[in-house]
């Protein structure tokens, strides 16, 4: 068992890299380029698929005691080794890899929601040239997220970290060929990496204040750190948390994001890119417990970015944008939990929204493929094509509202029944409590309206769909008139299970009266939606929010504003950059060249051959000694 952890790295790691050198291995008999693609596609699919699953069979093996002792606030050793050390001058690195309690129950998820995009994405894209490449890419990001997971040492952690980075930019950016993707990753990349500077700014000082990197040592060290180092440390980490996050005022990534593959956007939004950052402050939790400024901080941009992120889901047009700001928001759930002081409820409704969220991106992609557009404005009456997608959609949007038995209702109880407790406790500030309990009761409303409009417009109403020419290759949004394929299909029925059921998993604790106020107020937004379709069932039920619907729909403008604060005037310092590089310094250059040239060419007037002008010049220099050696002498 002590090898478990880097089995389960290694593996999906030893599939991204078998993808991407054997999975285009040339044969002997000649084949056709379609043939040639289609079997690259089929070794790609077995590469990825079989260690993946692997991999998911040694993390459950991992989480069968200690997942269940979490959740129980029973404590047990953790089950890993050290592979070695680096000396580094200073402080060592320590080559830990262990799985306790929270990494093993984290890692399942991990593993299991890879694994259902692996075996989605066969159907999904089926006929992709670069599919190869994609499933490699896919089994780096699982690797990076599960070394994230299972690293004992924080700079072990923060290399899993960055590698996510790299792959989420790589599988955004699947097709390249559309600028808007191209950009879309661009923008992931850059805004991930601004939040990266501060935490590993972060990892330094509580390293240093520690003696060590290795995580055990530092939660052990916390108790003999000032506060100042705390605050500082933990400040500085939460800006790595809301960049991979999502978080305000790092969030703005995430719906653009959705410029990738349909099933991208549910590993990323599930189990591994956004689940880390929540990841690292439930690791660390011990040491943002101590800094309390930090958890007011932390409810501040939960309180803000729950709501604002579900106000925009209501007002999109786009169901993979809808889903995108939805994980903002529930994302935001997650950390206003945390900042409540309750980590279980926190990783309780972390792991429950992976699993309804995954589902809930695989059904949109089940449809896109279905009708060929992201835009709910073409779509309309699928619940008679679609009756599996239909199904299993409508148990995610149920786990998402928090309506019972389904699992969201079990997790975001406990998340609510946190902050309620909050205000009493004195953790936070009373402002900071009041403003996160309020905000988040109101999203529980907001987000029964979005997801009740976006159920209705998609399988309600009239048929909307329009049939398009058949698109380039490598896009995966084709017209059809049946269900998705197998490979599809049986990945969205499985995730239903966990998605209705994982709730009954967590030993819930109701609270009656924190249960029933959000049950109502879920439906009091599902029924508000409700009623203004029923008025008009071919127009939006969004407008209900009345004026406040265009800045909703461009999510309050952050975007402008930061592309008016930062974006604007970078470009202009840059262009500013090119042109002085281009007039002054490669101006010199070219000036010098040009400078040589000329004196070359009046040097050139006085070697013209013309011997009469040899001597001539030979005469007069004589001359001139002679005349300066008389007047001298």
């Amino acid at each position: 068992m002590t090898t478990f952890p880097l089995l389960a790295v290694l593996l999906p790691f030893a599939a991204a890299f078998a993808g991407l050198l054997l999975s285009r291995r040339a044969r002997i008999r000649p084949e056709s380029p379609a043939a040639r693609r289609q079997a690259a596609n089929t070794r790609a699919a077995w590469i990825a698929i079989l260690p993946t699953a692997a991999s998911a069979i040694v993390t459950v093996a991992l989480a069968w005691t200690p997942g269940l002792a979490y959740f129980a606030g029973t404590a047990i050793p953790p089950t890993g080794r050290t592979y070695g050390t680096i000396v580094t001058g200073g402080i060592p690195i320590e080559l830990t890899l262990q799985a306790d309690a929270l990494s093993s129950v984290i890692g399942v998820l991990v593993t299991l929601v890879a694994l259902a995009v692996q075996v989605y994405s066969v159907g999904y894209l089926k006929d992709d040239p670069r599919y190869p490449s994609y499933s490699a890419f896919i089994s780096l990001f699982t690797s990076a997220m599960l070394l994230v997971v299972y690293a004992g040492d924080l700079l072990v952690l923060y290399v899993g970290w960055e590698i996510m980075g790299l792959c989420s930019y790589l599988l955004i950016s699947h097709w390249w060929e559309d600028r808007g993707n191209s950009r879309a990753a661009v923008k992931a990349f850059l805004v991930t990496r601004l939040g990266d500077v501060g935490f590993l700014f972060g990892i330094f000082v509580l390293g240093l204040a520690a003696g060590s990197f290795r995580i055990a040592d530092v939660l052990a060290k916390v108790p003999d750190m000032s506060t100042a180092t705390l605050v500082t440390a933990t400040m500085l980490l939460l800006a790595g948390v809301a960049g991979k996050s999502a978080q305000v005022p790092l969030h703005t990534w995430l719906p653009d994001a959705m410029a990738g593959p349909t099933p991208i956007s549910a590993l990323i939004h599930a189990a591994t890119m956004v689940a880390a950052g929540i990841f690292i402050v439930a690791r660390l939790f011990p040491a943002f417990l101590a800094a309390r400024p930090t958890l007011d901080v932390l409810a501040v941009i939960a309180a803000l970015g729950m709501l604002g992120a579900a106000l925009a889901a209501l007002a999109q047009d786009d169901l993979k944008r809808v889903l995108a700001y939805s994980t903002v928001s529930q994302l935001a759930y997650m950390a206003g939990g945390l900042a409540a002081g309750s980590d279980t409820a926190a990783v309780f409704h972390l792991l429950t929204h992976g699993a309804f969220k995954a589902l809930l991106f695989l059904c949109a992609g089940a449809v896109i493929h279905h009708v060929g557009s992201n835009l709910m404005t073409q779509m309309g009456g699928l619940r008679r094509e679609l009756p599996v997608t239909f199904v299993t959609m409508t148990i995610g949007f149920a786990a998402l509202m928090g309506i019972p038995p389904a699992s969201g209702f079990f997790s975001k109880d406990g998340v609510l029944l946190a902050m309620d407790g909050a205000l009493s406790s004195g953790r936070l500030t009373d402002a900071a409590a009041l403003l996160l309990y309020g905000c988040a009761l109101a999203t529980v409303a907001v987000t029964g309206a979005y997801a009740t409009r976006a159920w209705l417009r998609t399988f309600f109403g009239q048929a909307r769909a329009v049939a398009l020419p058949e698109p380039e290759p490598g896009t995966a949004h084709v017209v059809d008139v049946r269900e998705a394929p197998r490979t599809m299909l049986v990945p969205v029925i499985l995730l239903a299970a966990p998605a209705l059921l994982l709730g009954f998993a967590g030993e819930p604790h109701l609270d009656v009266g924190v249960a029933l106020v959000s049950v109502v107020l879920a439906a009091m937004g599902a029924g508000a939606v409700y009623a203004f379709w029923r008025l008009d069932p071919v127009a939006d039920p969004a407008r209900l929010l009345g004026p406040l619907r265009a800045p909703c729909e461009r999510a309050f403008y952050v975007d402008t504003l930061y592309a008016a604060l930062f974006v604007r005037p970078v470009l202009a310092l840059a262009r500013l950059v090119v042109r002085t590089d281009d007039v002054v310094v490669d101006g010199a250059v070219r000036g010098s060249g040009t400078s040589a040239r000329g004196l070359s060419g009046v040097l050139r007037l006085a070697q013209n051959g013309n011997v009469q002008l040899y001597v001539s010049g030979v005469l007069a220099g004589v001359l001139l000694i002679a005349v300066g050696a008389v007047v001298f002498t």
